[in-house]
């Protein structure tokens, strides 16, 4: 009973622990979500309002905080600011912090597999600035990618200052990621189940869900609490939808068919973009200002095609997803939105410049979505004359059903998709379709994703490969693995004989057995060169050897093994019958079961 309360009062001490350290994550990261918030609002409102006199819609949930000097509508300058703002935001990456560049999430789901959670702590500062410089100016990037890099620096930091695990150590830092995420998307669920599923393509990090909804709970609280933010949601949907007519299940499939084709072509688009160019032959503080110049190309483009399409490519775009939940774009402004959206994001972060990649992939998909309904309706009153099969509230669904579908096909993160629109739009009612699009988008886009170092499953992930090393082993036992061909050294040679046969055969411990192959003890090099400096050079091996020998049995699992190995601090044990310990069948040593693991695993990678 006294073992149960001590064990009970170090749980309580160790959750304790995490709750605290969870709240501070949040806290902070809300304050960093309100930060980042401020000087995207500032930069915005300077490069593209006071600057060039362009003012793009807004978000019902959002408004304008700065009321700079207003001036009138300058096109050559707006087109100008883009390459402007990669000179300033490619300068400051390269010189400071190169991981900054592009998709913040992408390098903090790098930072979680392959540095222990490490992020350094000049990182999120260069990220901040430098994306809200992008943005600012006109850039066509997300929050998600600069808040989730400044979140998860903040919990790296904590876990090193504290000396925590490296295990420990990734679970602070999905805390900060999730708690940016939950913050400034006003979606606090969705944000934590963003920040354990995006991890991988095809799995979650489960042991980290709790920490990182009570740090992403917080910084919700924190990030809404402040005067200029509010606590409603970022888009407002003007119909009351109800998933009534089975019917639709149809579109929604169809349109989830099409996200899914949409999304592998953004994703081509992207990485060949970037690859076009880090194959540039300058200097890299130069290639932001070069895309940016693409973009202002593109942008005097689409200006002459359709002067109400900039608002849905230009900076985040999210101006433009609410105008098309009003159903106030026309079939004109979603394809050319669309399309540019996907252009401009390829310029703006393939050539190095700083933001994330889930606010545009929201306004492709509202954009698709739109489409899609537009088409949709067209046909059914083609086909089905007053029959009504798409009303103007469907047309709305469509778009926040789009959004969802669009992102889940390109980012592998389809609960967290489904999740994050409902709640930055404040509607459940939308679940149903929401689920089948983003399945279907999930399912057909296969293995292409936006976040190119996302791991397939836990498996992978150099984060568990200790974890799945010994699952592995758990299924193998020593018949399987130790060596039947073992040199052996006799009891009844002297030290300076067996001296002799280890430098010939080159091993570091022999079984020591008598004359009817029996073992007795077991030695090596380092006892029989002790022995012979102490003069024992003609004295008998069985009169030296340690006889009280750790042994593996041939029923034994190779986990067990390794755990007498490391207790022990032996690299060798000799292989024995049980209840016949003196019957020596063979050795098994560290390289054995290394060998015999790799080959399992072959087979099961060939075999998945």
């Amino acid at each position: 009973m006294a073992g149960l309360k001590e064990l009970s009062a170090r749980e309580l001490k160790y959750v304790q622990r995490w709750v605290f350290w969870c709240i501070v994550v949040g806290v902070v990261a809300g304050l960093g979500a309100i930060a980042f918030y401020l000087l995207l609002q500032t930069t915005s409102a300077f490069f593209m309002g006071y600057v060039s006199g362009y003012h793009p819609a807004l978000p019902a949930g959002e408004a304008s905080i700065l009321a700079l000097p207003s001036s009138s509508f300058r096109l050559w300058v707006l087109a100008l600011i883009p390459a402007i703002g990669g000179l300033i935001a490619g300068l400051i990456i390269y010189t400071f912090a190169p991981e900054a560049e592009g998709d913040g999430t992408d390098a903090a789901i790098d930072s979680f597999h392959n540095k222990g959670g490490e992020i350094r702590r000049i990182v999120p500062l260069i990220k901040a600035v430098a994306s809200a410089i992008t943005i600012g100016s006109g850039g066509s990037a997300g929050r998600e990618g600069p808040i989730s890099q400044i979140g998860a620096g903040f919990g790296s930091f904590i876990g090193s200052r504290l000396n925590m695990s490296e295990r420990e150590t990734r679970t602070m830092m999905i805390c900060g990621a999730a708690a940016g995420i939950g913050a400034i998307f006003k979606a606090p669920l969705g944000g934590a189940l963003f920040g354990i599923e995006v991890l991988y393509k095809r799995d979650f990090e489960m042991e980290s869900m709790v920490p990182a909804v009570l740090s992403s709970v917080v910084a919700y609280a924190v990030f809404c609490s402040f005067p200029h933010v509010g606590w409603g949601p970022i888009f407002e949907t003007p119909y009351d939808y109800r998933f009534n007519r089975p019917y639709e299940l149809i579109f929604y499939a169809v349109l989830g068919i099409a996200c899914a084709a949409a999304a592998v072509f953004y994703v081509k688009m992207f990485y060949g973009s970037r690859g076009f160019f880090r194959g540039l032959k300058i200097p890299n503080h130069l290639k932001p200002a070069i895309g940016g110049a693409m973009l202002g190309i593109l942008t005097l483009f689409v200006f002459y095609l359709e002067p109400k399409a900039l608002d849905g490519f230009l900076g985040t775009g999210y101006g433009c997803i609410q105008l098309a939940i009003d159903v106030k774009c026309s079939l004109f402004i979603l394809l050319i939105a669309g399309i540019a959206k996907i252009f401009a994001t390829s310029f703006t972060l393939g050539s190095g410049g700083s933001g994330g990649v889930f606010g545009p992939s929201m306004v492709i998909g509202a954009m698709l979505g739109g489409l899609f309904g537009w088409i949709s309706l067209r046909l059914s009153d083609l086909l089905f004359p007053g029959a009504e099969l798409i009303t103007e509230a469907t047309l709305s669904a469509f778009v926040l059903v789009g959004m969802a579908a669009f992102f889940a096909g390109a980012a592998k993160v389809p609960i967290a998709a489904i999740l994050m629109i409902s709640e930055m739009t404040g509607t459940y009612t939308l679940l149903v379709p929401l689920m089948l699009t983003s399945a279907v988008a999930y399912t057909l886009s296969g293995g292409w994703t936006i976040y190119e170092k996302q791991e397939k499953t836990r498996k992978e992930s150099s984060a568990h490969r200790r974890e799945f090393l010994v699952d592995i082993l758990e299924g193998i036992k020593v018949a399987d693995a130790y060596t039947k061909d073992i040199i052996t050294l006799s009891g009844t040679k002297t030290v300076k004989e067996g001296l002799h046969i280890a430098d010939v055969k080159g091993h570091i411990s022999y079984p020591v057995v008598d004359e009817a192959g029996k073992l007795e003890g077991i030695t090596t090099i380092m006892d029989l060169e002790e022995e012979r400096e102490q003069g024992g050079a003609y004295n008998k091996i069985n009169q030296m050897c340690k006889k009280d020998v750790i042994v593996a049995y041939p029923d034994e699992y190779l986990e067990d093994v390794l755990q007498k190995m490391d207790r022990y601090n032996v690299g060798r044990l000799p292989v024995v019958m049980r209840g016949r310990e003196k019957e020596l069948l063979g050795i098994i040593s560290r390289s054995d079961v290394i060998r015999e693991h790799c080959r399992r695993r072959s087979i099961i990678k060939c075999c998945s």
